[in-house]
């Protein structure tokens, strides 16, 4: 099997998980998904899956994580079962990092060789004039404006599914929102963790 047919196979894969949610605006959001590049796009630039179709992968590793830590949860404490719907998991995990669809472009890099000469070697950089409006929140406010259904619990988990990573530069309001977010929805939580998993033990 090539890898293009593996990342179409995966593509309907996401879609089918996304429209089985069948959440308002969610064909909508499918539509534009593909008109934002989503599905070719890479996670990142040079840490995890910087290749194409890297943001499709991570965001479905983000997801099937997601599902099994609730799994795992729910048997643990079955009262957060109805705080942790099924379909809440996948519209966050999956759409989490909507917000990296279209800032990657394509370029070469300046990289040492195996003999420890420079050469170019194809790579991505990022570009965030299109739309700068940070991270988390820019996925909400993209996904809300494509008609997207959010349930409160699932703007928080994809607003703040970068704690970790951004905790150093938060203000003291914002860390006091972030921990208010956290107490309000385990989706936060079960997101934030599903997140740094994938990326850092699946994706390495």
């Amino acid at each position: 099997m090539t890898s293009h047919t593996i990342m179409e196979n995966l593509k309907e894969r996401f879609i089918e998980k996304l429209r089985a949610t069948g959440r308002d605006g969610v064909e909508n959001v499918i539509k534009h998904l593909d008109r934002l590049g989503f599905f070719v796009a890479p996670a990142s630039t040079r840490f995890h899956l910087n290749v194409e179709g890297g943001l499709m992968q991570h965001s479905w590793n983000v997801c099937n994580t997601a599902l099994m830590l609730r799994q795992q949860m729910i048997l643990m404490k079955p009262e957060l079962a109805a705080k942790l719907p099924e379909d809440s998991v996948v519209i966050a995990a999956l759409l989490h990092d909507v917000c990296k669809s279209n800032i990657y472009k394509e370029t070469l890099l300046n990289r040492k060789n195996d003999q420890g000469v420079w050469e170019k070697v194809p790579g991505y950089d990022v570009d965030y004039t299109g739309l700068p409006l940070g991270h988390g929140e820019k996925s909400v406010i993209m996904l809300l404006t494509l008609g997207l259904r959010l349930t409160k619990d699932e703007m928080l988990a994809i607003r703040w599914h970068m704690a970790a990573w951004e905790l150093a530069f938060h203000s003291a309001e914002q860390k006091a929102n972030l921990q208010a977010a956290r107490d309000i929805a385990p989706l936060c939580c079960l997101i934030q963790c599903a997140d740094g998993l994938a990326a850092s033990l699946l994706e390495v």
